[in-house]
């Protein structure tokens, strides 16, 4: 492990000592930060400034094909306390729980904050400058930047509109469905190829060992 990927140190909330899992495909910049119990999968492209801190609620788990972008934020409340898991600040998937969960091919734009618990779904778009909190972000959809989710889940297949404040699960119904006339409907397979094709290339110009 290198200075910006290490494990976290132990605490009453972090009892075990975990170094960070990142695929040999993954490729994190040396200026960004890895710690503690994250999963880093394949083809993963972490930018420069970027922060993935799992050592207060664990585990964070970013899937394959995912990017996190320049000045991103992955962390979470504590996920244990007095010896027990902290349940409310838990997301599930596939029954397992983590403290953050990004599913495969999502983009995490610049200086957007996923803060846990919270989980965002396969093939979603996550807007510069947004911030997830306590809240689920469902497949294929996409939040434009400067939004604010607080304590929602937003259905597959929406997207939120640019500025946008959902803070009631009623709001977080009326989303919008994509379509096809929707104009950013296709964005994240773009910013998907980009950043997967980084990775391999910045991957390959690494010394070996």
């Amino acid at each position: 492990m290198s200075k910006n990927i290490h494990a976290n140190v132990q605490t009453s909330f972090s009892p075990k000592v975990i170094e960070p899992h990142i695929d040999r495909t993954a490729y994190i910049h040396p200026m960004a930060a890895v710690i503690g119990s994250a999963y880093i999968g394949r083809r993963v492209m972490v930018s420069p400034g970027a922060s993935v801190r799992s050592d207060e609620g664990q585990p964070i788990w970013v899937g394959d094909e995912s990017n996190v972008q320049d000045g991103v934020v992955l962390h979470a409340l504590e996920t244990w306390e007095n010896g027990a898991p902290v349940a409310h600040n838990l997301v599930e998937h596939d029954g397992r729980k983590f403290a953050v969960y990004v599913g495969n091919r999502v983009s995490l734009a610049h200086q957007c904050q996923i803060h846990g618990p919270a989980k965002v779904g396969d093939d979603s778009f996550i807007g510069m400058q947004t911030l997830v909190f306590k809240s689920e972000v469902g497949k294929g959809c996409v939040v434009e930047p400067k939004c604010l989710l607080l304590g929602v889940k937003v259905a597959d297949g929406r997207y939120v509109p640019a500025g946008s404040v959902i803070k009631t699960q009623f709001d977080a119904d009326q989303l919008p469905l994509i379509d096809e006339n929707y104009a950013f409907k296709n964005l994240n397979k773009g910013v998907v190829h980009v950043n997967t094709h980084l990775a391999d290339a910045y991957n390959e110009q690494m010394p070996a060992g």
